[in-house]
C-alpha cells in the first residue's frame, strides 16, 4: 500500500533531501566518494555491498545529479563515478552527521575523526549562519514558512517568528 504523504511533507526541504540521500547505502557511497573513491570495485570492496545494490544506488545518484558517470577505459568500457558540484555541496551534511555520531562517544571510542588536513588537529564542526557566524543548533533559530509555502505550511509555522 502506498504511503500517504501530506502536502507539507512534499514541499518540506528536509523531506525532499531525505528522498535523495536518506537511504543507508547512499550516504555510505557518498562518504566514500568524499574520501576519493570513484570506481565501482572500490565502493564494492570498501562497503561490502552487493553488485546489484551498488548498481542501483549509483544509478540513482547519477540520476539525482549527485554523481557523474565518466568513462575512463574502453575495451572493455569502464566508468568511474565522480562527485558533481551538487554532490560536493552535501559534504557539510556528511561532516555534520559524522560529528553528531561521534558526539556520543568518548574520544578513545571514535574510529573516524575530522582533522585539519594541514595540522592534523582534530576539529569540532558546527553549523553556523553564514552571515552572522552564530550557531544555528539553538532554539534562537526556528523554521518558518518560506515564500513558496502552501497554506498548510503557513498555518503550521504561523506562530514561529516574533512570538513570545
Amino acid at each position: 500500500m502506498p504511503a500517504r504523504v501530506r502536502l507539507e511533507d512534499r514541499e518540506c526541504p528536509l523531506s525532499q533531501t531525505i528522498q535523495h540521500v536518506g537511504e543507508w547505502w547512499t550516504l555510505l557511497i557518498l562518504h566514500d566518494a568524499f574520501d576519493g573513491f570513484t570506481r565501482f570495485d572500490q565502493f564494492q570492496e570498501n562497503l561490502g555491498i552487493s553488485s546489484s545494490m551498488l548498481t542501483s544506488r549509483l544509478k540513482s545518484l547519477v540520476a539525482e545529479g549527485l554523481l557523474e558517470r565518466r568513462r575512463y577505459q574502453t575495451r572493455p568500457d569502464r566508468h568511474e563515478y565522480v562527485l558533481t558540484e551538487y554532490g560536493r555541496s552535501l559534504r557539510s551534511v556528511i561532516v555534520a552527521l559524522a560529528a553528531w555520531g561521534n558526539s556520543r562517544l568518548d574520544a578513545d571510542q571514535r574510529s573516524m575523526i575530522l582533522v585539519d588536513a594541514r595540522t592534523g588537529d582534530e576539529v569540532d564542526p558546527v553549523v553556523v549562519d553564514r552571515t552572522t557566524g552564530r550557531r544555528v543548533d539553538t532554539d534562537e533559530f526556528v523554521f518558518t514558512a518560506g515564500p513558496a509555502a502552501s497554506e498548510a505550511m503557513r498555518t503550521r509555522y504561523a506562530d514561529t517568528v516574533g512570538g513570545d
